[in-house]
């Protein structure tokens, strides 16, 4: 296999993704979407804001994007070849995730995937995070469920790998709206204490030509039906 540097490439890995049904549960402004339409794959995208919606709609104007959470998916049973979860487990309710995982199988057809990505609690980017957002507890929290899942024998791994995602910031403000698009709250934290914040966001950075770059170590899992 080909070093996996991203979600997709993960997914190319044990599937063609021209002409598969996929599912983005937690689609955000479609980023992903459109990356996996240009591959050829029909895409819908769930998120709970609208403002995400519309983004994502105005992104990727080929795909279908409906207004949703992951723990009851606005789709019928064996509707999608493939769903995925990027970066939007952790951001479900803890007492939620363990029904986002049942809802994400239950719209798998017989042969599908769910390939479920989650940042980890370690690296630069979630050094450079933490004064702003701890999310210790919902990371963990995450990868605690999809163990538990695969455990109770209603799935199966497929296989497991973990790649490091590096971000580059001209300026420490192009960080905070890379993480304030995530979740405006986050804005408010960043405004009553601005100066630590950046003095730790430019300790965690290393720095090459000129930018900032953050690295962020990300667990991908690709699960089956039992």
């Amino acid at each position: 296999m080909s070093e996996i540097n991203s979600p997709v490439a993960a997914l190319q890995s044990i599937r063609r993704i021209a002409g598969m049904r996929i599912l983005d549960i937690g689609c955000g402004t479609g980023a992903l979407a459109r990356q996996l339409i240009a591959a050829g794959a029909d895409v819908t995208g769930i998120d709970p804001e609208a403002s995400a919606i519309h983004a994502a709609a105005n992104a990727a104007p080929e795909g279908r994007f409906l207004i949703g959470v992951a723990e009851a998916l606005p789709l019928d049973d064996m509707s999608v070849n493939v769903a995925m979860m990027v970066n939007s487990l952790h951001h479900v309710p803890m007492e939620s995730m363990r029904l986002a995982i049942h809802e994400a199988v239950r719209v798998l057809a017989d042969d599908g995937v769910l390939l479920i990505a989650e940042p980890l609690t370690k690296g630069t980017f979630f050094e450079a995070l933490l004064p702003i957002e701890d999310e210790t507890i919902v990371r963990l929290a995450a990868q605690a469920v999809i163990t538990e899942e695969l455990a109770a024998g209603g799935i199966r791994l497929i296989e497991s790998l973990t790649y490091s995602r590096a971000e580059s910031f001209d300026t420490v403000e192009q960080f905070f709206d890379r993480v304030v698009a995530v979740d405006p709250a986050r804005q408010r934290t960043i405004e009553g204490n601005r100066a630590d914040i950046t003095a730790a966001v430019l300790k965690a950075a290393r720095k090459e030509t000129g930018r900032l770059i953050l690295d962020q170590p990300i667990k991908i899992d690709m699960i089956r039906r039992a």
